[in-house]
């Protein structure tokens, strides 16, 4: 893609919307309160047709009944070789009677109380994106029994916006850190569901209801949900989206059990492909049986990967995490080319913090393989490519990703940082606090 914007139109194909046309234009594609998929397309390629809607339902449809359909072992296992593939072709889902229409099933929206959840969400200094994410919040058709904010400033500035909306708790913590913060949070809440979201999201009016339906109707310990660009307005933005993958694109939802971290281990389990950590939820029994958020990573901290590094101990011990891409919040990415740059490394610092974290509590020697071996080939392969096919930023953004590794690589040496790695029985016994 070589646009430097793209306007974010969601169609809903239930309705034959062409999706618009006039400018480059990121399609989310939806049958009503369902996401099915997104295309990138450019001012040449708009608006669509009807054959291509028709087709793109097929597609959609056929993927849906996959992963969702009766007796076919949904929701479908993730596996080391990524996301299985829709068993009809194409040409038999455009064929398939009433394929499209099974789609009016699955988009039935959630009635799912809420009651049961608390909702964390942890900020620093954003005050006015925290209002919008409030807002969102405070507009879900199935309230949350909580509403959590937790001010990880120094000056409690936060507690301002919060007083602004109904029904929310303040709390401060002013250790910096967001596993800080978000412990806090969950020492705080009182319910059995504990869901997170960022002050820089914005949430789907039925997200609190997807996950109160997930947890009721699947044995998981946990839950992660779909993260869309809510504006790509600059090119920082799109290169995000686009060249770096954003928070994922997988629109059928996937279960993440001990198979997919045996298959996965040798090379250090892809515990970063369940989610991201702006739309997760727990069992509290999780934070009982594995312990809270590793404190030592995070933004605020080694830079990232808190939340991988989390679900890393539950699959380790035999737990399970479900995607569910029906749980749809919408993330601002960074709008400036020094602040992705910034994050892209932090990134990278905090992955490779949380894989000597990671060794360090299990042993696993695949986590190195990934600092030593992996992460230079994928660095070498990408420098390569950006060299002489692009895009655009490509080599700068990697610049950003190597600094980071090279930044991580401390966490190798810093004996006194690894001593204090969470070990399983006496994480239990310090999460005993949070059980009510």
């Amino acid at each position: 893609m070589t646009a430097d914007s793209f306007k974010v139109r969601h169609v809903d194909l239930a309705v034959a919307n062409s999706g618009g046309h006039g400018e480059p234009a990121l399609s989310i594609f939806w049958w009503r309160d369902l996401p099915l998929g997104a295309r990138a397309s450019l001012q040449d390629e708009l608006p669509y047709g009807a054959s291509q809607l028709h087709q793109l339902a097929a597609e959609f449809a056929a993927a849906q009944l996959e992963a969702r359909g009766n007796g076919l072992g949904a929701p479908l296992r993730a596996t080391y070789e990524g996301w299985p593939k829709p068993a009809l072709s194409l040409e038999a889902a455009l064929e398939a009677e009433n394929l499209v229409e099974s789609l009016e099933e699955f988009a039935i929206s959630s009635s799912a109380s809420a009651d049961d959840i608390s909702v964390v969400i942890c900020t620093r200094d954003r005050g006015p994106a925290l209002a919008d994410c409030l807002r969102s919040v405070a507009a879900q058709r199935s309230t949350p029994g909580e509403i959590i904010v937790v001010d990880n400033s120094s000056d409690g500035n936060a507690k301002g916006v919060c007083g602004q909306f109904a029904n929310v708790r303040y709390v401060h913590e002013p250790q910096p850190g967001l596993s800080h913060a978000r412990n806090a949070g969950i020492r705080a809440s009182r319910l059995n569901i504990i869901a997170f979201t960022d002050d820089d999201v914005e949430v789907h009016p039925g997200w609190t209801a997807e996950i109160g339906r997930a947890f009721a109707d699947r044995d998981v310990d946990a839950l992660t949900g779909l993260v869309l660009p809510a504006r790509l307005d600059t090119a920082a933005q799109c290169c995000f989206q686009f060249t770096m993958g954003g928070f994922g694109t997988t629109f059928v939802p996937l279960t993440f059990d001990r198979r997919f971290f045996e298959e996965t281990r040798p090379s250090g389990a892809h515990v970063w492909k369940i989610g991201a950590g702006a739309n997760m939820a727990f069992q509290r029994s999780v934070f009982e049986r594995v312990g809270m958020f590793d404190e030592r990573l995070g933004a605020g901290a080694a830079g990232c990967s808190e939340d991988s590094e989390l679900w890393y101990r539950l699959l380790a011990t035999g737990g399970a995490c479900l995607y569910e891409p029906r749980a749809v919040v919408f993330h601002h990415h960074r709008s400036d080319w020094q602040g992705l740059k910034r994050q892209i490394r932090a990134y990278m610092k905090g992955h490779v913090a949380a894989l000597v974290a990671q060794y360090d509590n299990f042993g696993d020697r695949g986590n190195i393989v990934r600092i030593g071996k992996q992460l230079p080939v994928y660095f070498l392969k990408t420098f390569v490519k950006a060299l002489f096919e692009g895009p655009p930023g490509r080599l700068a953004i990697l610049a950003s990703e190597v600094q980071g590794w090279v930044a991580g690589l401390q966490f190798l040496l810093r004996f006194g940082w690894r001593k204090r790695r969470i070990a399983m029985r006496v994480a239990a016994a310090d999460a005993k606090g949070i059980a009510k």
